[in-house]
């Protein structure tokens, strides 16, 4: 289990990172599509459904997520809200995410998402990788950090 206090400074790390101007091509000054800070909440169990939440920078020209899987297996969803503004928000799955051009998609509790159902095992404060395929670029393969809320572990909202 990670504290709550290092997934701040693993944060704040990857931000500094990103405004230093960091080589890496997966940061968010980067050319085409950028992904960071992903993170997915663990399941109750095994098989259980999550979610995955990540923000998408779209560098280059207007782009779409139309798939991902996981290196746990299991059958990964893209999730939208029927309407936009209502509650209760009503999710249904969508075929494909809108990734404007010069712009960043944030996947976040209430809006698009990723609903993973079927997976193998998830510990706390352990990576798993997503592939995520697009439209027009390149597949993306990224690590994302599994948080148990039940027991401090981060939120979209702290990160």
């Amino acid at each position: 289990m990670l504290p709550r206090s290092f997934a701040l400074v693993a944060a704040a790390a990857m931000l500094a990172a990103g405004v230093a101007g960091c080589s890496s091509r997966n940061h968010a000054g980067g050319s085409g599509v950028v992904v960071v800070g992903a993170y997915v909440l663990q399941p109750a169990s095994p098989g259980k459904a999550t979610v995955a939440y990540l923000d998408i920078r779209n560098n280059g020209t207007a782009d779409s997520l139309v798939s991902a899987s996981t290196s746990v297996g299991g059958t990964v969803q893209l999730r939208a809200p029927v309407a936009k503004g209502e509650s209760p928000v009503v999710m249904h799955t969508v075929t494909s995410i809108p990734l404007p051009a010069g712009a960043t998609t944030q996947l976040i509790p209430n809006s698009y998402h990723l609903l993973i159902s079927g997976a193998g095992t998830m510990h706390d404060g352990k990576d798993i990788k997503l592939t995520l395929k697009f439209a027009h670029s390149g597949p993306i393969t990224i690590y994302a950090l599994v948080n148990n809320p039940q027991n401090g572990g981060a939120s979209y909202f702290l990160n």
